[in-house]
């Protein structure tokens, strides 16, 4: 049996019929479509969705932030659903790039179907084609190779046969998930073919649970046994996995300390007598300590990044050794470790059953529970310390001020500027959803979009963005979107007239903040050092939609949090923050070179103490 239709039809038939399955719970994968329409792909995948109205089609703003919709609706899906997006061929295809790389840099899966240029070539050259002397071969959609987990062009409809089984492969793959791009020419989204029935059953995509090697495991054991400071790493494979309670289970009875990556954040709860926090460069002081005196390093679904990593200068301990429980290959032989490969909730099970009895030092165990309530006390300290009644007030206060207002199960959003680092220490987090950090890429406009994809993946927790006014500006248009769809979620826009993260690093290295804050330029020194810009973000906020709440101190700021929970639609709180009073470091470094050779005093004191630091990164072999 055969069913003709469109190549477009017919990809659309196909993904509608795609299911998932994990620990006996099915649902249909794809959420639907978000899009935008050009001569690329309106006349085929265009008609193709027009016709199929039960997989939804979204409109949106702007292509790279409905990437960034899709992935965060995947993040809150635990990798377990996922949306397509397409886009014409040209500047609309290649606006999708970032998101693309922030997907398969975050292992996240989404499904890319940029429209191309025509395969007959007959047209050519077309509106929006890159031309090249030495192939005709190419497209702006071949940018999408580098970072994409999978790329295809379909040039005939029979190659649609073999390619979505393979996209979907892919999707699906906990090992290897990531952007994956099908290029679609223009011409062939509108050639019919006569494909067979079979493609278009429900397809259920099983996701197992794959054991650990028992001989490595047995290894691991061994190696945890005769750790005197063991340490866990858990990063966001452990809640993608669902392992939250089998690693709060393991480190409650093992009293092994549980320090958290930007995507393991809320892995265990913030006040577990075994959780320190934040680990890495922009981690608590505690988390750090233990790092640097570690013996064995347990990563749970890290990639251990150069934050968690302190650019390979946190682990200290000269006989430091790393087990890396990862369901990827990739991953789990990072730092030489011993990998042991399989799904984090199923390795947990295993490793605690072969552990028996076992647990840490009592003098340990309290040390680390002494050290977590200390650390708590000193997040009330630096939120009740910051200044919380004069405008501009201290980043801190906001973060402490949302962090106490919101529900367990609300989810906090941010992804760049200055605010990432002070989440990192201060969140007190209460769900494995309730901190989510896009840092793998740390795209700054992530944030709004996010919004909008976690509250569709989502709708029964309420949504807290943290923006601040660099992210808002390169980004703010799915607002509207989740005007359109009635998605209600809140903004805090944060205006600190700067990049104040950029700035703070600027002063660091000995630049001095140069070209980081929103200034006019001065005639006479030509430099952008004049006064600061009269920008209306609140006003460019109403216009879109929202309804906005200006704030200005503490108290106006839980007022405005409080009438924007009853909001009917999308709601923006305005604030103005310090640009320079931010959290403090401690004792961590992140490596940023530094210019060798430099006129400025600031600059030849950087390199100085950057050649110190340096001495402290290992190599491990």
């Amino acid at each position: 049996m055969t069913r003709r239709l469109t190549v477009a039809q017919a990809t659309i038939t196909f993904l509608k019929n795609q299911f998932i399955e994990r620990d006996g719970i099915e649902q249909p994968y794809f959420g639907g479509c978000f899009g935008i329409f050009g001569h690329g792909n309106v006349a085929g995948l265009g008609q193709a969705l027009q016709e199929n109205p039960d997989f939804r089609y979204y409109q949106c703003r702007n292509e790279q932030s409905m990437v960034h919709t899709a992935v965060a609706y995947a993040k809150v899906k635990n990798r377990l659903g996922a949306f397509v997006c397409t886009t014409s061929i040209g500047p609309g295809a290649t606006n999708m790039i970032t998101g693309a790389a922030l997907a398969t840099i975050n292992r996240l899966p989404v499904l890319l179907l940029p429209g191309d240029i025509f395969s007959t070539r007959e047209p050519n050259p077309v509106l929006q084609q890159l031309e090249s002397a030495s192939t005709q071969d190419i497209s702006v959609n071949d940018c999408f190779k580098p970072v994409s987990k999978y790329w295809d062009r379909i040039n005939r409809p029979e190659q649609l046969i073999y390619s979505l089984p393979e996209v979907m492969r892919v999707l699906t793959s906990q090992a290897e998930m990531g952007a994956v791009t099908l290029s679609m020419p223009q011409d062939v989204q509108t050639h019919a073919y006569d494909f067979p029935e079979e493609l278009f059953q429900k397809k259920v995509w099983h996701i197992g649970r794959p054991r650990p090697d028992l001989t490595t495991l047995q290894k691991a054991a061994e190696w945890i046994k005769g750790a005197k400071n063991p340490v866990i790493v858990a990063g966001g494979g452990a809640i993608y996995s669902d392992a939250c309670p089998v690693l709060e289970d393991f480190a409650s009875k093992t009293g092994i300390p549980v320090g958290e990556t930007f995507a393991g954040k809320g892995a265990v709860r913030y006040d577990a007598p075994y959780g320190i926090g934040g680990l890495g460069a922009t981690g608590t002081k505690y988390a750090i300590e233990i790092a640097n005196e570690a013996d064995i390093v347990i990563g749970i679904g890290t990639r251990y990044s150069d934050f968690t990593t302190a650019s390979k200068s946190i682990f200290k301990n000269p006989d430091v050794k790393f087990i890396n429980i990862n369901i990827s290959e990739f991953d789990a032989f990072k730092h030489a470790a011993l990998p042991v490969i399989g799904d984090a909730k199923a390795v947990l099970e295993e490793l605690a059953a072969l552990l028996g009895d076992f647990e840490v030092d009592q003098n340990y165990r309290q040390r680390i529970a002494d050290m977590n309530k200390a650390w708590d006390n000193e997040v009330t300290q630096i939120y009740a310390e910051g200044n919380s009644t004069v405008s501009p007030i201290d980043q801190a206060v906001v973060i402490g001020t949302l962090n106490s207002f919101m529900d367990d199960r609300d989810v906090m959003i941010n992804a760049s500027g200055s605010a990432p680092g002070d989440l990192h220490k201060l969140w007190r987090a209460t769900d494995p959803k309730n901190f989510h950090l896009e840092y793998g890429f740390s795209c700054m406009g992530y944030e709004i979009a996010a919004g909008l994809g976690a509250k569709m993946a989502d709708p029964t927790r309420e949504i807290y963005v943290i923006c601040g006014d660099g992210g808002y500006l390169m980004n703010n248009h799915e607002i509207v979107t989740s005007i359109q769809e009635g998605v209600k979620f809140t903004i805090l826009l944060l205006n600190n007239n700067g990049y104040a993260s950029i700035g703070g690093l600027s002063e660091s290295i000995g630049s001095e903040r140069f070209g980081t804050m929103y200034k006019y330029r001065e005639e006479n020194s030509g430099q952008l050092s004049g006064g600061f810009l009269p920008v209306d973000l609140a006003k460019n906020a109403e216009s879109l939609g929202a309804i906005v709440i200006k704030a200005t101190d503490k108290a106006s700021l839980e007022a405005a949090l409080t009438q924007s929970k009853t909001s009917e639609r999308t709601t923006v709180i305005y604030i103005e923050t310090s640009l320079y009073r931010t959290v403090k470091g401690y004792n961590a470094w992140w490596e940023v070179p530094i210019a060798e050779v430099s006129t400025s005093p600031s600059v030849q004191k950087a390199f100085e103490n950057y050649k110190t630091n340096k001495k402290e990164q290992r190599i491990f072999l």
